[in-house]
């Protein structure tokens, strides 16, 4: 199930629709950084949601404005970190683990996108420690969501560990309470 944009260009740019959003930038230049009425949300924004690098890549090289906030105050920075598998991803390498292991190498390779997506927008210029409506970054989402691999991208780029959020927590209080050894070395490596 995905989410219904009131802007086309949002819809296209979540759908993974490369054609339909290089058509309506053609249409209308003005379009590339428009938010959509009920989200917020930018065509930046939405492909990222969506998981959609090359979108993302090809509205990067159109300058879409990384720094745009959504309605939850989130950049598209905040989508990449925040970014699980689905319940659909999870049924589908269940099912095909035991097929010579093809669940595990489907579940690799959405890894490896979702790595590519964050170095392609870390390089962009986002801002690494912008916070939203609930005082979160991209970090304290990522120490949420136990993401290894997003982890390390994130704190090369200087993201501030100290930072607390509303409820009074830094990216390593989370990662504390939530037990997870891993991510606590990661942090504490970094101070």
């Amino acid at each position: 199930m995905g989410i219904l944009y009131s802007e086309p260009i949002c819809s296209a740019a979540y759908n993974d629709d490369f054609n339909q959003v290089y058509q309506l930038l053609a249409e209308n230049a003005l379009s590339l950084n428009v938010q959509d009425k009920v989200f917020g949300d930018t065509a930046i924004i939405a492909a990222c949601r969506s998981g959609s690098i090359r979108v993302a890549k090809f509205l990067l090289s159109k300058n879409a404005d990384v720094s745009i906030r959504n309605k939850k105050e989130r950049t598209c920075l905040h989508y990449i970190a925040k970014k699980r598998f689905s319940f659909l991803d999870y049924l589908m390498i269940i099912i095909l683990m035991p097929i010579l292991l093809i669940g595990y190498f489907v579940m690799m390779e959405k890894q490896k996108k979702h790595v590519s997506l964050m170095r392609l927008i870390l390089s962009s210029g986002v801002e690494v420690d912008a916070v939203d409506n609930k005082g979160n970054t991209a970090l304290h989402y990522a120490c949420l969501s136990k993401s290894h691999k997003i982890i390390p991208l994130l704190l090369e780029k200087n993201a501030d560990i100290s930072i607390k959020n509303k409820a009074g927590e830094t990216p390593l209080d989370i990662a504390e309470r939530l037990d997870f050894s891993k991510v606590i070395v990661m942090l504490k490596k970094s101070k």
